[in-house]
């Protein structure tokens, strides 16, 4: 029962002792809560004076960072933008000049275009004007006579070019009549020695003229193909004249002037065997090109011709002048032993005079005679004859004799 007791006693007096204990940490617990309101309440307020004094403090910040970054902003971007001034002036004064160049460069093209514009309009007249000369002119050649005056005439300006008309002789009215043929070359190129050369100019062109009149491509080939035969056949009928075996002195073929390339060149498209053929037959193809570099040779060869007729007249010119040279030289020795016996006699006839002569003189004074006037002095000639010097003179003989 004490047990009890004292176990219900402890239990009571521990009850109260939590009661206590409880009580006392409930009051604290209360006092701790308000301290912790009142703490959180000045926190709080801390915090919002805090944020307004920052937020005010930001604000200045910002505003002061702002003008001192837009002063250095406005700083640096003046002096980059001198800098860049300074940098793009010579590029502006170089585009300024560009911009002057290409404006004289337009004012100049406008100028070219203009000049362009009239140069073109003269070549569109001056073709116009030559297709109606050439029109004309294919009218006219298309007369057997007007075509062959003309061939002719083209030979004879080419002689001129090539300056042979003193050495070519232009047979347009003689004839050669050779076993019944009468043969009339139109040219008769004189070489060098004595040799020459035949010219004909009546090449076949009727065909080719009616090619330029074609209508189709068809009908102009078969007119070239037609003047390449024209010009073959006529070949055959040169070569069977053998100007060659007719005229004396002249080389085994005869010159077919053409009187123009583009009559050359349009058969030969044709016909590339023609040059072949013609030297085959003894037949010397010709155009103006090719003739004036054949008369150019021989022209050259009349030249050295001409030199060497020269230096052999120059040559007897020597030998005749040498000649008399030599009967000069025979005069001159004639001369200077003249003078040589001249001056031999003088200074004789001085010295008889003054040891003969003046003593017999002098005394008339002592008879008493005054003369009128006294005579002069005769002076003695002591110069003598130059001597020839020249050894082909020496020896005693002419030249002439010597030669």
């Amino acid at each position: 029962m004490v047990i009890v007791a004292l176990l219900i006693g402890l239990a009571l007096g521990a009850t109260i002792a939590a009661l206590f204990v409880r009580s006392r940490y409930a009051s604290e617990l209360a006092r701790e809560r308000a301290s912790a309101g009142e703490k959180l309440a000045l926190l709080d307020g801390a915090q919002e004076s805090f944020a307004a004094t920052m937020k005010a403090l930001a604000a200045d910040a910002l505003a002061t960072s702002n003008k001192s970054f837009l002063d250095l902003a406005n700083a640096q971007l003046d002096q980059r933008k001198q800098a860049v001034e300074h940098l793009v002036a010579p590029i502006k004064e170089s585009l300024q000049k560009v911009d002057g160049k290409l404006q004289e460069l337009e004012v100049a093209r406008k100028g070219a275009y203009s000049e362009l514009s009239t140069q073109v309009r003269q070549l569109a007249d001056g073709q116009k004007e030559l297709r109606n000369e050439t029109g004309n002119l294919v009218t006219a050649l298309r007369s057997p006579v007007v075509r062959g005056r003309w061939g002719e005439m083209q030979l004879r300006r080419v002689v001129e070019m090539a300056g042979m008309l003193s050495h070519c002789d232009f047979l347009e009215q003689s004839t050669v009549t050779v076993d019944g043929n009468r043969l009339r070359p139109d040219l008769v190129v004189r070489l060098p020695g004595g040799k020459q050369v035949v010219v004909d100019a009546k090449a076949p062109l009727q065909a080719y003229l009616d090619a330029l009149e074609a209508k189709d491509e068809d009908t102009r080939q078969a007119r070239l193909a037609d003047h390449a035969r024209q010009i073959r056949d006529h070949i055959a009928k040169l070569s069977a004249k053998s100007y060659w075996s007719q005229f004396e002195e002249t080389p085994e073929f005869v010159v077919l002037f053409i009187p123009g390339e583009t009559f050359f060149s349009a058969a030969l498209e044709q016909d590339p065997s023609l040059i072949e053929e013609g030297v085959n037959q003894q037949v010397i193809l010709a155009t103006p090109t090719t003739l004036i570099a054949l008369l150019r040779a021989v022209a050259y060869g009349w030249r050295q011709e001409t030199i060497a007729e020269s230096a052999k007249a120059i040559s007897e010119l020597g030998r005749d002048l040498y000649t008399r040279l030599a009967t000069l030289t025979d005069h001159f020795a004639k001369v200077g032993r003249g003078l040589e016996t001249a001056v031999r006699s003088y200074n004789e006839a001085v010295g008889s005079f003054e040891t003969r002569v003046l003593p017999s003189a002098r005394r008339f004074k002592e008879h008493g005679i005054a003369p009128t006037a006294e005579l002069s002095a005769l002076p003695v000639v002591e110069r003598s004859v130059r001597p020839v010097s020249a050894p082909e003179l020496h020896g005693g003989e002419s030249a002439a004799d010597a030669a």
